[in-house]
């Protein structure tokens, strides 16, 4: 049996998260109502999930030797990585020391903090079903790759990013220097190196959330939410539904996919199992050993959101991943560059039927930077997917 302390006494079970945005908040406060102190660190102040734990601490965390420090100083027994640019051999070390639990462990997060090292074991370890792929140094690399099979079109990413940054398609040899471009701008870390991957005529994407949690005799069963379609631009998510229909086939297949490659990377914990469908047939697109951007519609869909079952997953307790309800999220953005802006539009947005906002409290705006979500329950995910549209649509952002 898990027992948990009490906060700010000597008996605290104290978890440390690495990334604070908006996900981070949401798994801050889960973690919060289950009792347990929390520490919530970013690279500037204030972030969001800073904003409502016990304790904030704001360091580069791709830095070893400040990610050591504050490891060694605060001594949590959970360390939480939410972002990618974090100094994960840090952690490898620490761990084997015996300093820390890392969720879901270090090895998982070093090797999903990069495309490279997710994708290798995913397709040539595993021998799960990918899009064809190269790495590439230099544009030239990049060139002779898309020359010798990848062909057009096909995708450029970073090898480290988040949230679609740097991620671009290309349709032709026109595209090829502005992709590789965007893509060294749009890295986390500057690494000068990117993958490049053959365009899968897919019908649909999915996001699998797949958590390991243990049962009530202590074992960890691998259990599943139901699928959420979505939309992306550029790569970066904009609108979410949940449940996404699909052919039992198609699903059977897509749940053993997300099955081998999380149990490979083991630990415990709710990882985004992101799947390109078509018909019968699944590829393995990415994972993310943490609470997905698309999967904030389970705020409005499901009895336990994702960030309630990773929480119970990382501390040892059993989850329920039971539909509650059809439902949406729609992205809300900054629209303007600014500090400090102001929201108007809030009370019509929740006077859409079925509406909730999220607002996450970004001390910074930008133009495309997501400040918030709405979330839409209804009957149906179309009903859904239009409320949630219409209740972003009424937020209106701006300068104070």
């Amino acid at each position: 049996m898990t027992t948990l302390g009490t906060p700010l006494s000597p008996s605290a079970t104290r978890v440390m998260l690495l990334g604070s945005g908006e996900l981070g908040k949401e798994v801050l406060i889960a973690l919060q109502r289950l009792g347990v102190e929390t520490l919530a660190v970013d690279r500037y102040e204030n972030a969001p999930g800073q904003q409502v734990a016990h304790h904030a601490r704001t360091i580069t965390m791709s830095d070893p030797a400040q990610l050591k420090a504050l490891i060694e100083a605060e001594r949590p027994q959970l360390v939480v990585p939410e972002i990618e640019a974090i100094a994960t051999p840090m952690l490898q070390e620490l761990e084997d020391a015996g300093v820390v639990r890392v969720i879901p462990t270090a090895r998982a997060a070093r090797l999903t903090m990069d495309r490279e090292g997710i994708r290798r074991l995913v397709a040539e370890t595993l021998g799960v079903p990918t899009s064809p792929y190269k790495f590439c140094d230099s544009l030239a690399e990049l060139q002779a790759a898309i020359d010798g099979g990848i062909g057009y079109p096909c995708i450029v990413k970073p090898v480290m990013s988040s949230s679609g940054k740097g991620q671009s398609k290309i349709d032709g040899p026109a595209d090829v220097q502005k992709a590789w471009d965007y893509a060294m701008a749009g890295g986390r870390v500057s690494h000068g190196r990117v993958i490049v991957e053959g365009f899968i005529d897919f019908d649909y994407e999915i996001t699998l959330l797949t958590v390991r949690a243990p049962d009530a005799a202590g074992v960890v069963q691998t259990q599943f939410c139901e699928p959420i379609g979505h939309v992306q631009v550029s790569g970066d998510y904009v609108e979410s539904w949940q449940p996404h229909p699909m052919a039992p086939a198609a699903l059977q297949l897509a749940q053993q996919i997300a099955r081998t490659v999380t149990a490979d990377l083991g630990g415990q914990g709710l990882f985004g199992v992101e799947l390109f469908v078509k018909g019968d047939q699944v590829w393995f697109s990415e994972v993310s050993p943490r609470p997905h951007d698309t999967g904030m519609v389970t705020m409005a869909t499901q009895w336990q959101n994702e960030f309630e079952l990773h929480a119970r997953a990382i501390l040892g307790l059993p989850v329920d991943t039971t539909l509650k309800s059809p439902g949406a999220s729609a992205v809300i953005y900054g629209g303007v560059d600014a500090t400090g802006i102001a929201f108007d539009g809030v009370a019509e947005a929740l006077a859409v039927p079925g509406v909730d906002l999220r607002l996450f409290g970004k001390p910074e705006s930008f133009v495309k930077r997501r400040m918030g979500v709405a979330l839409a329950h209804a009957a149906d995910i179309d009903t859904a997917r239009r409320n949630a549209k219409e209740a972003a649509s009424r937020v209106k952002p701006r300068k104070a």
